[in-house]
């Protein structure tokens, strides 16, 4: 199927063309990021980025479309091995679930036609959570570094993956992971931060971005005063973090008696460390992800490759009725592939997203902290 895209499919590409301009910016020696500019505007991603298209600017004889096309594919089909690995890992779905991962209409083309930097981002931190699913935690942390060098939205996972590494490692492991992953971003950013410190950061890292209403799908049907409010902005904000203290608190740390007990315990007896389930990792990060996911200031299409691969097993966990399952997965995948999105199809995704994320605030799954039977 994925052949069949890449030689039958013409390609539709946004921004891929505006990233092999920007590359060849960087190659030509500018280290200035407010001067690294393509058809679509300034360069918005930190370092990783650049040199990851600089490799496929030369794999692809300087920005060839259809190569490129043939290696997003093999991207896309890693993904897809990675995802049905942490999956299988779990041990929480059926089987055949993992043929809902190969489904999507609007994901093929976020890989395979559209060419976005979305994909390789979320190819590496899927690596990433896999490998916290293996208990690899130092490496696990390099990975999600090198995510977050290509596209800021890993930062989405930051969150959970704390709350899995104070449950499940020593603070020995975390430490260095930690300096590993810090090592990893100030590497990168060297050849930037040298010569324009402020400049670099102030792009690579730009949170106070303006965003365009009739790109967004998920908040397309409040009026669009209200989508360029900073009261709305800040409202989002408030409810992501009130969402993750929520689910912190009651869900991901209720065997630990809550987050304060977790903080304190491990402050304490750094010593013992309970053996944590992969089930337990799966759901915290992932559901972390879609929380993060539900309050963003915005989604543009390319952005549902960032939770797509978690739904089928969020669903699988909340005690829906499979048929109800089903149909929710099919009412996002609809509302995604709805162009240009309107009122009627970003509310019905506004609306799935809740009914997914209450789903799993009822479920009774979450008291999953003993030893993965492999």
């Amino acid at each position: 199927m994925v052949a069949y895209g890449c030689w039958t499919c013409a390609d539709t590409e946004i921004d891929w063309v505006a990233y092999m301009q920007q590359v060849q910016s960087f190659v030509k020696g500018e280290r200035d990021y407010s001067q690294i500019k393509g058809q679509t505007g300034p360069l918005v991603y930190p370092a990783g980025f650049l040199y990851t298209f600089t490799a496929l600017f030369y794999a692809t004889s300087q920005g060839s479309i259809a190569m490129a096309q043939w290696l997003f594919a093999v991207a896309y089909l890693v993904n897809q091995y990675t995802v049905m690995r942490i999956y299988i890992a779990t041990q929480a779905v059926p089987p055949w679930t993992l043929l809902l991962l190969c489904l999507s209409k609007r994901v093929h083309s976020i890989f395979l036609l559209r060419l976005f930097n979305d994909g390789i981002t979320m190819l590496l931190a899927n690596i990433a959570m896999l490998l916290l699913v293996q208990r690899r935690w130092r490496l696990s942390l390099l990975l999600f570094s090198a995510a977050l060098s290509v596209k800021m939205n890993v930062l989405l996972l930051a969150p959970p993956v704390g709350i899995v590494l104070l449950q499940a490692t020593k603070w020995k492991d975390i430490g260095i992971g930690t300096a590993a992953a810090v090592i990893l971003q100030l590497t990168v950013g060297v050849p930037f931060l040298l010569r324009h410190p402020r400049s670099y950061l102030s792009k690579a890292f730009e949170f106070s971005r303006e965003f365009l209403y009739e790109w967004s799908v998920n908040w397309r049907f409040v009026p669009e005063s209200t989508f360029r409010s900073r009261y709305f902005a800040t409202a989002l904000v408030g409810a992501h973090l009130g969402l993750l203290l929520l689910f912190s608190h009651c869900k991901w740390c209720r065997s630990a008696g809550g987050l304060h007990r977790l903080v304190l315990t491990r402050l304490w007896n750094n010593a013992s460390v309970p053996p944590v389930a992969a089930k337990h990792i799966v759901m915290t990060l992932f559901s972390g992800n879609l929380i993060g996911v539900v309050c963003a200031r915005t989604l543009h299409f390319q952005f549902y490759s960032w939770y797509f691969h978690m739904l089928p097993f969020l669903l699988w966990q909340t005690k829906l009725r499979t048929p109800f399952r089903l149909l929710l997965l099919l009412c996002v995948e609809c509302a995604w592939n709805v162009f240009p999105t309107t009122l009627i199809a970003s509310a019905a995704l506004f609306i799935c997203h809740c009914v997914l994320l209450t789903g799993l605030w009822q479920t009774s799954g979450w008291m999953l902290e003993q030893p993965n039977r492999d």
